[in-house]
């Protein structure tokens, strides 16, 4: 049976890479020693009364000295608070939840595929394949320069492939614009980003050539533990809970054009009407 901590953790550091986006190092030795790349923690923002729901974080990279780093976008008054934080303030997690990513025996190339903040969970998935002996080929796509994320922070050996919609830093285009020149080089893909990603990727199935590509899903997570059923999508073999089955799928299990990407409003009232 999987094992899931409820931890205090300290935070070692916090800074904010660039408008909005934050990089949290918190020392939480149970955290690392059980979670995997793709799983997710949640977290407790203020004292639980004012927002009695937690905020799902994924694990962005996990050291060798027991922290545990979350990368996050301020959205919404959780991570509002969260941004707030300081060192030495405490975290209440709980975590990790939810499947991650899976690497074949096998598999020796690995091509990643980071749209915009999708970057968060794909670190750890680069490192641990590094580690392991394996070829990793990272390709982020964003808006503009401003929103890459850094070289210096990647994992020891990660060269990024960089797109941006303006240009203004390797090639003009997105990210799924490299693919096809990369899909060749690659057994196994992995993505994280948005919908309109997700879309162009199942779009492009023909260009992938047959190779399995997994993606992680975002939507509102209400508990994380598969009891709310607020993170439901359909799949081809049904409804799964993207807290509980995911928040990794293979790609071709997935029913898109019955995925809709909740907007801001939704996922508040949703929140609200399942703390009264």
């Amino acid at each position: 049976m999987r094992q899931v901590k409820q931890v205090n953790a300290d935070i070692v550091t916090i800074s904010e890479l660039w408008s909005g986006v934050y990089l949290l190092w918190a020392k939480a030795p149970e955290i690392a020693a059980l979670a995997r790349p793709g799983q997710y923690v949640m977290v407790r923002c203020g004292d639980g009364r004012d927002m009695p729901l937690r905020r799902p974080l994924s694990v962005h990279r996990i050291s060798v000295d027991n922290r545990v780093a979350f990368l996050f976008a301020v959205v919404g008054r959780g991570t509002e608070w969260l941004a707030q934080r300081r060192e030495g303030d405490s975290l209440d997690l709980f975590g990790p939840l939810g499947n991650g990513f899976e690497i074949r025996p096998s598999s020796r190339n690995l091509l990643l595929v980071a749209g915009g903040i999708g970057i968060a969970p794909l670190a750890a998935l680069a490192e641990q394949a590094v580690t392991t002996g394996r070829s990793v080929t990272l390709l982020i796509g964003d808006r503009t320069s401003s929103r890459i994320y850094p070289d210096h922070l990647l994992p020891s050996g990660i060269k990024p492939v960089i797109a941006t919609e303006d240009g203004s830093l390797g090639a003009k285009g997105m990210a799924t614009d490299l693919l096809p020149r990369f899909i060749p080089g690659a057994d196994q893909v992995y993505a994280c980003g948005p919908l309109s990603m997700y879309r162009r990727m199942a779009e492009m199935s023909s260009q992938l050539g047959g190779k399995p590509v997994q993606v992680l899903l975002e939507a509102v997570l209400g508990c994380g533990v598969g009891a709310c059923l607020s993170c439901t999508v359909e799949t081809k073999d049904g409804q799964k809970l993207v807290c509980k089955d995911g928040p990794v799928f293979q790609m071709s299990e997935i029913v898109w054009d019955k995925v809709v990407a909740p907007t801001t409003r939704e996922v508040l009232l949703k929140r609200r009407n399942r703390s009264l």
